[in-house]
């Protein structure tokens, strides 16, 4: 049946998904049902045929990891065995949304783990060997489909920035005496086709509430900051879809669905966002900005303001949509308390420390095997690469590098190699050090690099490129 979401006059987020619902819940349950026949079970207000369930298996499941999104296997099971889901217009089932960023994030989380997690089950197997290929296709618009387009675009963003920015520092902008194609043109095209896929929800909006009030429901999304929140969202599925795929650990995620509208202090945003999103959005600014800063095609605002989008996207959200966030009150008592949590102990929860939250982070990678923990290489060696270029441009020839260089290169990896030896050192036997070695060793191996670093700037503009490099 449809849905009526009745939170969405609590908050800009809570209307994005009630907006968001109506999209799915009415007009796309319409296309799958009237046009596809491939509507599914979603967890949405259905009706059981409870004889034809109980003498097919029934409708649950009994792993909690593989089925994580139950409700839909209930869809899966109707369909391979030759039933039907319908949508009814008639009756309306009124219905309370996430009004909260964490409790949407948390929300959007498991949705994705559960996507994953139903690629890997027998039944999207047999179904996917038994439809017939335009089936096959509607089947993949009302499923899987939504998050492996979601991460697909983060995918491509993220190859583009790090192509266009190997193209700069390698000087492989311009073939011969052709400039590079403007391709500023074509990118505003491309939004203008997204902007086109609101018109369905401007037509039922018209219908149902008129036109000038659809026109300004639409106007408010934009100009609270709809895009962004959508777009930080398209990188949550992207990010959970992938990772329960490489290592698993697919969760149930309790949102409460309850009305949250209070401040979140930062230690806490830093907890939910940063691995998923604060990471890859600095990442993708910081390229963007060595793009800037090396290529010579000119024309940077004309091929990367959509980059930059992307990249604002994936950080601004939280402190945007955060209640008295930018009240300086709030963000001085943020700070302080963001600043214990980054110092505290590494004994109890992920809320005392930054060192547990990490370790907890990144417990996954000890289960993956050593093929699974190749793809994690391909960025760092990325990285790599970029950063001898910058340090060294004329690195295929090295003897025009000069001796002095080379001798302060060598020297700086040295002072890196010896800062990245003390502190495992110092963390290594921590317990055994004195507490003047442990207190002040890693500021003084720190003070010296900065130091040296400081000295070889003031000696010679070029050594920042070296400084750049090695960060």
């Amino acid at each position: 049946f449809r849905e009526h979401i009745f939170t969405g006059s609590v908050s800009s987020l809570a209307n994005y998904m009630a907006l968001q619902e109506k999209s799915f819940v009415t007009i796309g349950h319409r296309v799958l049902d009237r046009v596809l026949r491939a509507r599914l079970h979603y967890g949405h207000p259905d009706l059981f045929d409870k004889i034809f369930f109980m003498t097919r298996g029934g409708i649950s499941k009994a792993s909690k990891g593989i089925n994580l999104s139950e409700d839909i296997f209930a869809g899966y099971k109707n369909i391979l065995r030759g039933g039907k889901v319908k949508f009814r217009e008639y009756i309306q089932v009124g219905k309370g949304r996430d009004v909260g960023m964490r409790q949407i994030y948390k929300f959007e989380a498991k949705l994705a783990q559960g996507a994953a997690e139903q690629s890997l089950s027998r039944d999207l197997n047999r179904i996917g060997t038994r439809l017939d290929f335009f089936r096959l296709l509607s089947f993949y618009f009302g499923g899987l489909g939504y998050y492996i387009s979601s991460f697909l675009t983060t995918t491509t963003i993220t190859f583009v920035v790090y192509f266009l920015l190997f193209l700069a520092i390698f000087d492989l902008e311009v073939i011969g005496e052709r400039k590079i194609v403007e391709v500023g043109k074509f990118q505003m095209l491309l939004a203008g086709m997204g902007i086109v896929n609101t018109l369905p929800m401007l037509s039922t909006l018209m219908v149902e509430k008129g036109l000038r009030k659809a026109l300004f429901q639409i106007f408010k999304v934009f100009v609270t900051g709809g895009p962004i929140y959508f777009m930080f969202h398209i990188q949550t599925r992207s990010y959970y879809f992938y990772q329960t795929l490489l290592a698993g650990g697919a969760q149930y995620r309790a949102t409460g669905r309850g009305f949250v509208i209070h401040h979140s202090c930062f230690d806490n945003l830093y907890r939910f966002f940063a691995v998923s999103h604060f990471y890859m959005g600095f990442e993708l600014l910081l390229a963007l900005v060595l793009l800037s800063c090396t290529t010579q095609a000119g024309q940077v605002w004309g091929r990367t303001w959509s980059l930059w989008l992307a990249g604002f996207s994936f950080i601004l959200p939280p402190f945007w949509f955060n209640p008295l966030a930018f009240y300086w009150g709030k963000v001085f008592q943020d700070y302080k308390k963001w600043i214990k949590w980054m110092g505290g102990t590494s004994i109890g929860s992920s809320k005392n420390s930054w060192e547990i939250w990490w370790r907890e982070e990144n417990c996954y990678f000890q289960r993956l095997t050593v093929w699974r923990k190749l793809p994690l290489l391909v960025k760092p060696i990325a990285h790599f690469v970029i950063g001898v270029q910058i340090a060294m441009p004329n690195i295929i020839k090295i003897e025009s590098l000069g001796e002095e260089y080379l001798f302060n290169m060598a020297l700086l990896c040295l002072c890196a190699l010896i800062l990245i030896i003390g502190y495992f050192i110092i963390d290594r036997f921590e317990a055994k050090l004195p507490p003047w070695v442990r207190r002040s060793g890693k500021l003084v191996i720190f003070g010296v690099l900065i130091v040296y670093s400081i000295m070889l700037v003031v000696k010679e503009y070029k050594y920042i490129r070296m400084i750049v490099g090695m960060y």
